[in-house]
């Protein structure tokens, strides 16, 4: 009798935090991120402080400047938390490499390049513990597009491949369709070649797209105001 009391509660607990999970998710999904952020991080699993990292990170796109690395260092944390939990978190890994891209843009030289090289570590755990996860390919498109833009040194340093660029992107398209922001970071990608009449093709799909998130349609308006520009 104890043997099954004892899994029974176990198992509202796994359904409690599960559910926790999902009041978090919608409340980020509403834009509430600090909300979203705390009550992830409160759950204290690996799931939850990936989602706290996501929140995070996202949030520093909020804020005022001088208030984002502070942001991103934190988000870098939780991810890193989300890991040392469960080391078989795709998530986990893709949202840590997500922080220090971030946190790349608000560093010097040697660190930011220090950074993308730890980043492409791990973008490439993300895929290889889930080799369907689109976000990570779009992220591996970004980060070779990103560095290439910067020239020879940058990419001597780095690895970084403008053969990879496109294909990393096309996959991430195959694997998800309809998600408009797969689309913009492609078309960024695109404008950094200075590929402006493919960029434009991508962000007019994704405005064709359904926005229902807060971030969706944040994602929506940045197409818009983009194509407005390469018109």
């Amino acid at each position: 009798m104890r043997k099954i009391a004892l899994t029974l509660s176990l198992a509202l607990i796994t359904a409690a935090s599960a559910q926790s999970l999902q009041s978090a998710q919608a409340l980020y999904d509403q834009g509430k991120w600090q909300d979203a952020a705390a009550a992830a991080a409160e759950l204290n699993t690996s799931d939850g402080l990936a989602l706290a990292a996501e929140a995070t990170t996202a949030g520093a796109g909020l804020v005022a400047d001088g208030q984002k690395k502070a942001l991103f260092e934190k988000a870098q944390a939780y991810a890193k938390q989300a890991i040392a939990k469960d080391k078989n978190n795709a998530e986990a890994y893709f949202e840590l490499a997500r922080a220090q891209g971030r946190l790349a843009q608000f560093s010097g030289i040697l660190q930011s390049l220090g950074l993308a090289g730890e980043m492409k570590k791990n973008l490439d755990m993300a895929v290889k513990l889930d080799p369907k996860m689109a976000g990570a390919y779009v992220a591996l498109g970004l980060w070779n597009a990103n560095l290439v833009s910067k020239g020879f040194i940058a990419t001597r340093a780095t690895g970084a491949d403008k053969g990879q660029i496109i294909p990393n992107f096309e996959k991430a398209i195959s694997l998800e369709p309809t998600t408009a922001v797969h689309r913009i970071e492609y078309a960024n990608a695109l404008i950094l070649q200075g590929k402006k009449a493919e960029a434009a093709a991508q962000l007019e799909k994704a405005i064709s797209f359904n926005a229902t998130t807060f971030w969706e349609k944040r994602d929506e308006e940045t197409a818009k105001a983009t194509l407005a520009k390469l018109k």
